[in-house]
């Protein structure tokens, strides 16, 4: 009987050691590390669907700048309570040009601009528009354009804004994989 108690007693403190020890390795790793995002809508469509399970890397975006072509996370611009999921298009003093489906770069190395690579675009939209881009400020945009509400519509987005970028696909399954959506990937 005594001893009954005496292992019960040990197991209980052994379950709390492992509470606390799991409560002091996942805290740090969900708050400063990684953080599961699930896709919500189309605007990102074909690179990704309604429902997918990411996981997004936000230490690097701690440690660099956001760069072109990135599959970034951020705080809505309009609604800080509200994660998109985006492509970065544009840079921090660039000049962003969409005529029709092409999208021209302007910036310092490229006064007379260049044209961006666009093979993850499926389903492409009809604009004219210029937007320069100020200090700290990204210009993104939805691979679905005809389905993404994005800076074209609400300007670009601060680089404090910013959460982090697509890390890993967990879901579905069948597509799970490391930098999903990267663009050397759909090159």
């Amino acid at each position: 009987m005594e001893k009954e108690k005496q292992s019960k007693k040990e197991s209980f403190w052994e379950i709390i050691r492992f509470a606390i020890i799991t409560i002091i390795i996942v805290i740090p790793i969900r708050i400063f590390i990684a953080q599961p995002f699930v896709v919500s809508g189309t605007s990102m469509f074909p690179t990704f669907d309604n429902g997918d399970y990411l996981i997004i890397d936000e230490i690097s975006y701690r440690l660099n700048d956001p760069s072109r072509y990135d599959v970034a996370v951020f705080k809505f611009p309009n609604d800080p309570d509200k994660y998109f999921i985006k492509r970065i298009i544009g840079l921090p003093n660039e000049t962003v040009e969409i005529k029709g489906n092409s999208v021209t770069i302007y910036n310092k190395e490229n006064v007379n601009g260049f044209q961006i690579e666009q093979p993850y675009v499926k389903n492409k939209s009809d604009n004219n528009l210029r937007f320069e881009l100020k200090e700290n400020e990204y210009f993104v945009m939805g691979d679905n354009r005809v389905a993404s509400s994005d800076s074209r519509y609400w300007g670009p987005v601060d680089r404090n804004l910013f959460a982090g970028r697509a890390l890993l696909r967990l879901l579905p399954i069948t597509q799970a994989g490391i930098l999903p959506g990267n663009f050397s990937e759909i090159k």
